[in-house]
């Protein structure tokens, strides 16, 4: 942030530390509050907005719409070309992130075909989880 010209204080190191610790999560700016204010942080909802924004626009967070109406959040992995593949249980709402590209034959063939290169994508498969099968049979 310092090389950005911002200001490194405790209320953004709080929310980066909350995105750390809960890495293999998708927080909601809500459940991030929550998080902050329970280790003794003094932090408003509108600072935590804000927060959000800055490491969004510096690349060091992702946003994810998982078409829930709630935005959730997380690191961004500075190695990844591309953002995540979700697996979205539609019975319990668990989120599995999914590595590695799957498309890049398709991504090549839009090129070949079209002259189209693909900068980024966001792919959501919806379904229902492992354990909700083994809970429904």
């Amino acid at each position: 942030m310092k090389n950005n010209s911002y200001k490194l204080t405790g209320q953004r190191i709080a929310v980066l530390e909350v995105l750390a610790e809960n890495s293999g999560e998708h927080l909601n700016a809500d459940v991030i509050l929550q998080i902050v204010l329970s280790k003794g942080h003094r932090i408003g909802m509108a600072t935590v907005y804000r927060t959000l924004t800055l490491l969004k626009r510096l690349k060091f967070i992702t946003i994810i719409y998982l078409n829930d109406g709630c935005i959730r959040y997380k690191l961004s992995d500075p190695n990844s070309k591309y953002e995540h593949y979700y697996l979205i249980c539609e019975c319990c709402g668990n989120v599995l992130d999914i590595e590695g590209d799957l498309l890049d034959s398709l991504e090549k063939q839009l090129f070949l075909k079209n002259r189209f290169r693909v900068s980024n994508h966001r792919v959501k498969h919806f379904g229902i989880c492992e354990k909700c099968m083994d809970e429904q049979y």
